[in-house]
């Protein structure tokens, strides 16, 4: 991992290199709940979510798949991941279930919903929410 290390702060990673999270399902495949995992270990990946990211991986970016699948998903979530030949570096499983997330954190947070299609990231303006000065 390219970590840069100052006393007494978290680290950060180098300029340029993204730490990307990504869901699973509805994201890189088909949405799978988790009431039915007998289909996680059979559902295919999206082409263009496997070249993505694994083009994002190659260029140096952390590759974190954050999922809602819990504990129990962990093993045949890895082995589907592996079968397909995801490059990642890990695997946070237990996200919340729900979506309309509104993430809160002491670093810059950027988000982009998927919708229906993995490319290159493009720049746009957009409103935020943010706390007051």
């Amino acid at each position: 991992m390219q970590l840069e290390h100052k006393d007494n702060i978290s680290p950060v990673l180098k300029d340029g290199i993204k730490n990307y999270l990504i869901d699973i399902d509805g994201t890189i495949t088909e949405d799978v709940p988790n009431e039915q995992p007998e289909r996680m270990a059979t559902c295919e990946p999206f082409p263009d979510a496997l070249e993505t990211i694994n083009k994002w991986y190659d260029e140096g970016h952390q590759i974190c798949f954050f999922t809602s699948r819990t504990e129990e998903h962990r093993e045949v979530t890895l082995e589907w991941l592996n079968k397909h030949g995801f490059k990642f570096h890990s695997l946070l499983v237990g996200k919340p279930r729900g979506g309309n997330y509104h993430w809160i954190d002491n670093h810059l947070v950027k988000a982009t919903r998927y919708t229906g299609k993995f490319t290159d990231l493009v720049e746009k303006e957009v409103v935020i929410q943010v706390f007051k000065d």
